[in-house]
């Protein structure tokens, strides 16, 4: 989500074979690519609509938004994407556990409609530390994702009980969902150590991969390494996933340098965050790359909306006027391109007339 999304072959990587009786192992490099085997190749976005400035004005009841969900998704099934990245957020869960898990269905019907599987996102260390249920704020302008929330974010370290409820917040939506065809799979936590944790975050991380192995879903388990720097962090998600997901912003020898770092480890790929315009990082140069390797191919942003993710991460206008280049997103709210070219070459891709 943020701009350091580069990545190395990391060496000695710790094997993981389940540390209790109840926990399943790691998948093995055959099973996880013959569950890759039966979906092509998928392609689509991070998704948030429009009319939602971040994970809880996604999925609070009062402002949850199944008509704007079906309008935006409808426009990804007309260029061909087929699956989307989706943030869940646990104190959601925490107001209306019962409630959420009813929108969680509700929202996976839309997307299946619309013949587009969707992989979920438990936690998250980007963009805001605090948070808290009820109204939420508006957007900054021109301000990149001015309301977006980590999940824990800086709760856990002032309340280290905290991990009691997260166990039963994942463990309670993975099992209700755990053999849904809807679902291709669990992104256990995004851009660990980002905001300056670094190796903090690796105890919850470990955490969240085991609570996944107790559960044992029919999908997979991930959480994409996205900067090189955090030792420790890569290490533990290369070993611990069952397919390897990672970010990149970077153009397309950038990008491929990084896609040859991680294919020895034979598992299947999927990029989970790319396209930034202003950064090199465009569908014209990146999208045929993974199309070729066969890497599922997830980019920020569907319609540009609350989050502001039109505007580039470290470049705010204050004056919230459209930048005359988008850094994400493909859609306005309307339906109409930002650009008409962009949707050919999309659909040129995925076969779409």
């Amino acid at each position: 989500m943020k701009k350091i999304v580069f990545f190395l072959l990391l060496s000695g990587c710790i094997a993981l074979t389940g540390s209790a009786q109840d926990e399943r192992g790691v998948w093995s490099v055959q099973k996880a690519n013959e569950w890759y085997k039966q979906w092509g190749w998928l392609r689509g976005c991070d998704f948030i609509p429009s009319s939602a400035i971040n994970q809880l004005e996604m999925w609070q009841a009062p402002t949850f938004d199944p008509a704007t969900i079906d309008k935006e998704l409808g426009y990804a099934e007309s260029i061909g994407l087929n699956c989307m990245r989706v943030f869940l957020h646990h104190v959601a869960w925490q107001e209306d556990a019962t409630g959420f898990k009813k929108r969680i269905n509700e929202y996976l019907s839309i997307a299946d409609k619309h013949h587009i599987v969707t992989m979920f996102v438990f936690f998250d260390d980007c963009w805001n530390e605090s948070y808290k249920a009820g109204k939420q704020p508006e957007p900054k302008k021109g301000i990149h994702n001015s309301g977006w929330l980590r999940d824990p974010g800086k709760l856990i370290y002032d309340d280290p009980s905290l991990v009691t409820l997260l166990e039963k917040y994942v463990k309670d939506i993975m099992t209700t969902f755990k053999n849904d065809k809807r679902i291709l799979l669990w992104d256990l936590y995004n851009e660990p150590g980002n905001s300056g944790y670094g190796n903090k975050s690796l105890p919850l991380l470990k955490s969240v991969f085991s609570w996944g192995r107790q559960v044992n879903p029919s999908q997979p388990l991930s959480a994409g390494v996205w900067s090189k720097p955090l030792t420790d962090l890569n290490t533990y998600q290369l070993a611990a996933s069952d397919v390897i997901t990672y970010h990149n912003y970077e153009d397309e020898k950038g990008h491929q340098a990084c896609i040859d770092t991680l294919k020895p480890y034979n598992r299947p790929l999927i990029c989970t965050e790319y396209m930034a315009r202003l950064r090199g990082s465009k569908f014209f140069n990146i999208m045929p790359v993974l199309k070729k390797e066969n890497i599922a191919a997830i980019n920020w942003g569907l319609v540009a909306g609350k989050t502001n993710t039109m505007y580039a991460w470290d470049t705010p206008i204050p004056s919230g006027a459209e930048p005359p280049v988008w850094f994400h997103d493909i859609f306005r709210p309307d339906g109409t391109p930002f650009d008409s070219k962009e949707i050919q070459f999309i659909k040129s891709l995925t076969g779409k007339k």
